[in-house]
């Protein structure tokens, strides 16, 4: 019997590498975005379905996942890759910049934290979250971006205390800097790029690959004993210092 996903964000740089690792194992996936174009292009290339919504509206959100059960059964589990980036010291955001940040990363979390434990309540299942590796060390113009990120983690952690019993699992993957079209802005100077390779002990950016491959780990079934736990997938950036 096939494995039954849905992403949110699921056209991102992360969510789109996390669905195809997915189907080719043979998972029936729904692909959950606002972006209707970027959600058909990567439904046609993969033969998934699609929710067109807002994932930080909590009612979107849930009927999504009710929708996702009714097309292909239980779920096996629910990854949540939306997000932004916003790199500001704090006396210089603004009221609505710190607004979005959060709405879009921990809201978005929570709603889908919500969403999962009605969806899967009779079932169990995996949820994995985004966090940052700027949740655990402090990083220089993240204030916005590392509070919310923070805040996830604590969601999850709480979360996989609460519906332990349901045996549904919750856990976060924090990155490093990742290459994808919402770092391309960033990297696309090689000055940035470069000092933000010799800060991860691996000395190198990441790939939406090196992340995907730690979500989709921990929503196999197989993994059915690992719960509040927070992995780094970072080049060492949250735990390592270089010689260098």
């Amino acid at each position: 019997m096939s494995s039954s996903y849905v992403i949110f964000g699921a056209y991102g740089g992360i969510g789109s590498a996390l669905c195809r690792r997915l189907v080719r194992k043979g998972a029936k996936l729904v692909l959950a975005g606002r972006d209707e174009v970027r959600l058909a292009g990567l439904a046609a290339e993969l033969g998934a379905d699609t929710v067109c919504l807002d994932a930080c509206n909590l009612r979107q959100v849930e009927t999504c996942l009710k929708q996702a059960v009714d097309l292909h059964g239980p779920l096996h589990g629910v990854a949540n890759c939306v997000g932004s980036l916003l790199l500001k010291p704090a006396h210089l955001l603004s009221e609505a910049e710190w607004d979005g940040t959060v709405t879009a990363n921990l809201k978005s979390a929570f709603a889908v934290v919500r969403g999962a434990a009605i969806a899967m309540a009779q079932t169990g299942g995996s949820v994995v979250l985004l966090s940052s590796a700027a949740a655990r060390v402090g990083l220089a113009n993240h204030e916005a971006i590392s509070a919310a990120k923070a805040g996830i983690e604590g969601v999850a952690l709480a979360a996989s205390a609460s519906y332990a019993a349901e045996g549904i699992r919750f856990n976060c993957i924090a990155p490093g800097m990742t290459r994808t079209p919402l770092t391309a802005r960033l990297l696309q100077n090689e000055m940035v790029a470069k000092a933000s390779a010799g800060m991860h002990a691996l000395g190198r950016i990441g790939e939406p690959d090196d992340v995907a491959s730690a979500i989709e780990w921990l929503l196999d079934p197989e993994q059915s004993w690992v719960t509040g736990q927070v992995i780094g997938v970072d080049g060492g950036l949250s735990r390592v210092r270089s010689r260098s």
